[in-house]
């Protein structure tokens, strides 16, 4: 891994360990734990795009349900990402092709 993904991946653990603390705290208010949870979002946003612009992965996050969904919204939000992802093959492909023609 490069230098700037380690430090997103040290940011994403330093937000999941505060916001263990924080959820741990019994003297934590809703909104601590709800900026705890905000950061712990962010870093993990800010990992999965630094994968993506140094290795072009996908998220290592995007199948991970939230618990409070039940199995059809999950089912539904699956089809919609697959949807968008052969979306956005589709137009790869297109542009690969009209730089193939040029």
């Amino acid at each position: 891994m490069a230098k700037k993904t380690r430090t997103a991946l040290k940011e994403l653990v330093k937000a999941l360990e505060k916001h263990v603390d924080v959820l741990e705290d019994p003297k934590s208010n809703r909104g601590k734990r709800d900026r705890a949870t905000a950061k712990v979002r962010a870093a993990a946003i800010a990992y999965a795009s630094m994968l993506h612009s140094r290795t072009g992965s996908e998220s290592p996050f995007l199948d991970i349900p939230d618990p409070r969904l039940d199995e059809s919204t999950v089912a539904s939000l699956k089809a919609e990402k697959e949807a968008l992802i052969a979306k956005r093959a589709a137009k790869r492909a297109e542009k690969a092709k009209h730089a193939a023609d040029d």
